[in-house]
């Protein structure tokens, strides 16, 4: 019998070894692919949000809120306008300075730009009509100052073009006292035959093909540029009456929706379930069927009904309200408790707390009995603790739910403003500023209203993952 060859051994590993990375490496190829297909429009929605113009063509991700040259130039132009390296500004005793760089073919004679602070509101919406400070008003350009030319050739798709370089500066002083001025506009005009190439901070559009570039604020600082959307947010999105910034007001009533529901489904769910999987009472096997008949109902169908037991306080007592007893005696309309009421009791998860006790051993529970517990005790010091990965899915999956709840808050939560949550005020974003094509503010609201769910599923993926798949090992 012939002795096995080791060159043939080691070439028989090699390539066993081989195949195994390339089966990994095609395992990865596939779940980047649909990480791609999946989250890939959220990134892409994420860098356009940062966009002047999120629409405009064609689509790139190569902008000028993402070039660091730009971030630089907008700090310090943040720090010379209102000493604030980070958010910007124009106050009183400010002195920006600024240049504006075009290319002037031979034969054409470059002549001084118009520059121009205009009057200009921050946007559409809420932004147009609340009362606010122009920069205008205040600022004054010095005299423009030429620099020495520079000889170059630009190539416009037809040959080369000889030309100059030429490049102006100016200084927007704050004249006077006054108020502390969040945005700094800037037009810059050119005359016929001057083609805009470059400025101390790219211009959010050209306008008048070309000739005049178009600066929402020359000094924004970094995250006022790259966040500048974002910041909008906040700043125009105000009620007009209290100047209360109405998205802080939507994200505080969705936080505090999200975390009642929370409170209230898990109390009553791991209570509930715990009943139907240890409890043995009469009636017990008829509630669990009415808990999954309760899952096969659509919300739709008891929104009349639950909406009239929230606007007239249906269950009375000798004819007083209970709702009085929370304090709504007109009903609970237009408040965060009748939203929590009507959504908090969760069928479905009852029946993913029922059905994890039951995969719990009784062993567990019988150790406890032999020491004197008793159903509360075991329940609260005993059983509970070991149902955290449920708990945990199920906070992440009622998180999500009242977080993205759109349909009961549409119908409980009208008036006033204030007291709407994030989907419904992002409705309105889209009733307001899509109808003016200001979609950078629109996307912005979207993509910080993803966050809280990404965060958290992050924080508690773990407890998500042991939580969905519990059953699998249940024998």
């Amino acid at each position: 019998m012939l002795a096995p060859d080791p060159r043939a051994a080691r070439a028989l590993e090699h390539w066993q070894a081989r195949r195994r990375w390339a089966r990994a490496g095609l395992v990865y190829a596939v779940m980047l692919a649909f990480a791609i297909v999946f989250v890939g429009p959220l990134l892409f929605a994420a860098i356009s949000s940062l966009r002047t113009d999120p629409l405009a063509y064609p689509p790139t991700l190569a902008i000028p809120q993402l070039q660091p040259k730009n971030w630089s130039a907008a700090a310090r132009l943040g720090n010379t306008g209102a000493g604030d390296r980070w958010f910007g500004g124009f106050a009183p005793g400010a002195a920006v300075p600024f240049e504006v760089t075009y290319f002037v073919p031979d034969g054409v004679e470059p002549s001084d730009p118009e520059v121009v602070v205009p009057r200009r509101r921050p946007g559409a919406g809420l932004g147009a009509v609340l009362a606010i400070e122009f920069a205008a008003d205040h600022a004054v350009v010095s005299p423009i100052e030429r620099r020495a030319d520079v000889p170059m050739q630009v190539d416009d798709g037809d040959g080369a073009i000889a030309g100059r370089r030429v490049t102006y500066a100016f200084t927007i002083a704050y004249e006077g006292e006054g108020p502390r001025i969040d945005r700094l506009p800037l037009d810059v005009t050119a005359a016929a035959g001057m083609r805009y190439l470059d400025s101390t901070l790219t211009a959010s559009r050209l306008e008048r093909r070309g000739r005049t570039a178009s600066f929402d604020n020359v000094a924004p600082g970094v995250l006022g540029y790259v966040l500048r959307n974002y910041v909008r947010t906040f700043q125009e999105v105000r009620s007009p009456a209290t100047r209360e910034s109405l998205f802080l007001a939507w994200i505080g009533n969705s936080f505090a929706f999200a975390f009642f529901r929370i409170v209230v489904t898990l109390a009553i769910a791991s209570m509930a379930g715990y009943a139907l999987a240890r409890l043995r009472f009469r009636g017990r096997e008829t509630i669990f069927v009415l808990v999954l008949f309760a899952q096969m109902v659509p919300l739709q169908v008891l929104f009349i009904s639950n909406y009239l037991v929230l606007r007239d306080g249906i269950f009375t007592i000798g004819g007083f309200p209970l709702s009085t007893l929370w304090g709504y005696p007109g009903g609970m309309l237009n408040s965060l408790t009748g939203l929590v009421f009507v959504t908090a009791l969760n069928a479905g998860a009852v029946f993913i707390m029922k059905q994890f006790f039951e995969s719990i051993p009784r062993e567990v529970e019988e150790a406890a009995m032999i020491d004197g517990a008793g159903h509360w005790r075991r329940y609260w010091s005993v059983v509970l603790p070991m149902a955290r990965p449920a708990l945990g899915a199920l906070t992440i999956l009622t998180f999500q739910g009242a977080w993205n709840d759109f349909f009961w808050p549409f119908i409980v939560l009208t008036s006033p403003e204030t007291i709407k949550t994030l989907p419904i005020g992002l409705l309105s974003f889209r009733n307001t500023y899509g109808a003016v094509g200001d979609w950078g503010l629109i996307l912005a609201g979207a993509v910080m209203s993803a966050l809280p769910v990404i965060v958290l599923f992050v924080v508690f993926q773990r407890y998500f993952l042991e939580g969905v798949s519990f059953g699998g090992g249940k024998e």
